[in-house]
């Protein structure tokens, strides 16, 4: 193997993210093969018509077994695949006070999921995402007390694709590997129908994608991150994500994005933004001990946040592999006169138990 392509491929010969890439759209809104992880993931904050609000997780998940696709021999077993599509569900009752979630495990063998190469089409069991004009995302699965909850969205651009990083890297570390391919679609006006203990309403809201494709993104020495989509009533969104060390540092290239009102993106690194826990949540389930509340702070762009989980237990424990997490919605306020500034949601993984990707 010359050193070229030692450079390009990991060791099972997966693409290498750490590399130059040029999105171009809609193409990356497909899946990317080459690649042994990615993601398309949806949350959101909905308002039913009966003025009930909700936050939802929908997220779709392509793990690699290997590259590419298989292409069966005579008499080898249909059962074969190179594909996993894990997919994560999750709905939050902000006025019930209620949070439920399930998942779906789907294998490429015998078409029981699928995430085509050619256009934004995904599928995990029943469960589908297609689009991008627009966007449109379906699940219905018993949610156990919430009961047999339905989930149809109908989702509408209204920025374009918000590409993190640097020439198309988003840098996780400094290997070789330790890199994304990361954009977001950061304003995303919604409609549908959610059905809720045995009630349909019609929702309207705005959502936020994050599409997100690598190889090797985490070492060993890291833990988890802290990840965190605002979106801001004056047209502006903030990214950020926190990469940690199991010794509790935070790697270095963790980094962040500003989305302006024209979709122009200010790329953050990590001296140019400030993150502080303002409280703790110990989880009943898996005894994990998550932040809760957070302080925000990117001084050049005049952003000063307090961010305030709707509950505080929005924890999805125990999922496939035993990965527990905690996703939640949280309400933005500005962070000296308490002002309602917008609304987010913030991921926390890692604390539960180490990830691997």
């Amino acid at each position: 193997m010359n050193r070229a392509h030692a450079l390009a491929t990991t060791a099972l010969g997966f693409a290498n993210a750490n590399l130059p890439w040029r999105f171009a759209f809609p193409r990356d809104h497909a899946a990317h093969d080459a690649f042994a992880s990615e993601w398309w993931y949806y949350t959101g904050h909905l308002r039913a018509s009966d003025g009930r609000r909700f936050g939802y997780e929908l997220t779709f998940f392509r793990i690699g077994l290997r590259p590419g696709e298989v292409v069966l021999r005579p008499g080898e077993s249909r059962w074969r695949g190179n594909q996993l599509y894990p997919a994560h569900f999750a709905l939050t009752d902000v006025d019930g006070r209620a949070f439920a979630f399930t998942e779906r495990f789907a294998r490429d063998a015998l078409g029981a999921g699928s995430a085509s190469t050619r256009r934004l089409d995904v599928r995990a069991d029943t469960w589908t995402l297609t689009g991008p004009a627009p966007f449109r995302l379906h699940a219905a699965a018993d949610l156990g007390g919430a009961g047999n909850v339905r989930l149809d969205l109908v989702e509408t651009a209204e920025k374009p694709p918000a590409v993190h990083g640097h020439d198309g890297i988003s840098k996780k570390g400094a290997c070789a590997f330790c890199a994304s391919h990361y954009y977001s679609m950061t304003r995303l006006w919604t409609s549908g129908t959610l059905v809720y203990r045995g009630v349909p309403l019609r929702v309207r809201g705005l959502s936020w994608m994050d599409h997100e494709f690598g190889s090797a993104e985490l070492q060993p020495d890291q833990r988890g991150w802290d990840w965190f989509s605002i979106q801001l009533d004056d047209g502006r969104e903030l990214m950020l994500y926190l990469l940690r060390r199991t010794d509790g540092s935070i790697v270095p290239e963790s980094s962040g994005s500003v989305v302006e009102r024209s979709g122009r993106v200010t790329y953050l690194p990590r001296a140019a933004f400030a993150v502080t826990a303002t409280g703790t949540w110990t989880s009943p389930r898996t005894g994990a001990a998550y932040p809760s509340g957070w302080r925000v702070r990117v001084p050049a762009a005049g952003i000063d946040l307090v961010l305030a989980p709707v509950l505080a237990d929005q924890e999805l424990a125990d999922l496939t592999g035993g990965v527990s997490y905690w996703e939640g919605a949280v309400d933005v306020r500005d962070a000296v006169s308490a002002r309602a500034l917008g609304t987010g949601y913030v991921e926390l993984t890692g604390y539960a138990r180490a990830v691997s990707l």
